[in-house]
């Protein structure tokens, strides 16, 4: 009798110990207290996801990009070959004082080279030949409207206003992006900046009252069917009043 009180009480125990056990979460997943440090590895709290906004970076770049007028080969020498000098440059010098109240950047484009002019090159055809008649102003040459503050002053050696210059590196310097042309001749300087500021993907507006050509045609043509694919085009009074 008492043997089989004994089995009786051991299966008891045994089964009570097995019970309780299988209720008990593992002792991995029991609770810890930490008096200190935590010691030992740590699960990392899943990073959050910020949701993209507005983006700030490129509201900042907008803002701050800047508009210049190029007033390109607007000089003693190529200034005399037009019949309406005056008059044009007294366009050109309102679009300036525009620009100056408008606190727009003023960038004089003048051709030029040194004494003996060894940049120039026989085998530029059309370029040779305007060369030989207004040689002398090409010297140290200079704007026919005088600098004021900070306006600047860039040399080239050929058609374009980047060509042989430092024009690019100011504009870059200075974050402007957007290009005001005017200019003599419109088959000339203006034609060639404007394709080459296309390509550099400068935004574009031509003056067309303040750009001038010896040919008429030629220059409506231009104005009227070439530059408005890559520019904007408006009259010098048009853009004054733009904001």
């Amino acid at each position: 009798m008492r043997k089989r009180l004994s089995v009786c009480f051991l299966l008891c125990f045994v089964f009570l110990t097995a019970t309780l056990t299988a209720q008990a979460p593992p002792p991995d997943k029991l609770p810890v207290k930490s008096s200190g440090p935590a010691q030992g590895p740590q699960s990392t709290p899943p990073p959050q996801v910020v949701q993209p906004g507005p983006s700030v970076t490129q509201h900042t770049i907008n803002e701050n990009e800047r508009t210049a007028l190029l007033v390109m080969d607007v000089q003693p020498g190529i200034l005399d070959r037009l019949q309406n000098k005056d008059e044009y440059l007294a366009k050109v010098t309102a679009a300036v004082e525009v620009a100056h109240k408008k606190q727009i950047p003023v960038v004089y484009v003048v051709v030029g080279f040194r004494p003996g002019m060894p940049e120039a090159s026989d085998r530029n055809k059309s370029f040779g030949v305007a060369l030989k008649e207004i040689a002398s102003s090409m010297i140290n040459p200079h704007p026919a409207i005088t600098p004021k503050g900070d306006d600047i002053v860039v040399v080239k050696r050929r058609v374009s206003a980047f060509s042989g210059s430092d024009l690019e590196v100011i504009l870059r310097a200075q974050n402007i992006r957007h290009l005001v042309l005017a200019g003599i001749a419109t088959s000339g300087v203006v034609l060639s900046t404007i394709r080459e500021a296309a390509d550099k993907d400068y935004r574009l507006t031509v003056l067309s009252d303040l750009c001038a050509d010896l040919d008429p045609e030629v220059h409506s043509v231009l104005i009227s069917k070439v530059f408005p694919r890559q520019a904007a085009v408006m009259t010098g009074e048009e853009w004054a009043r733009a904001k």
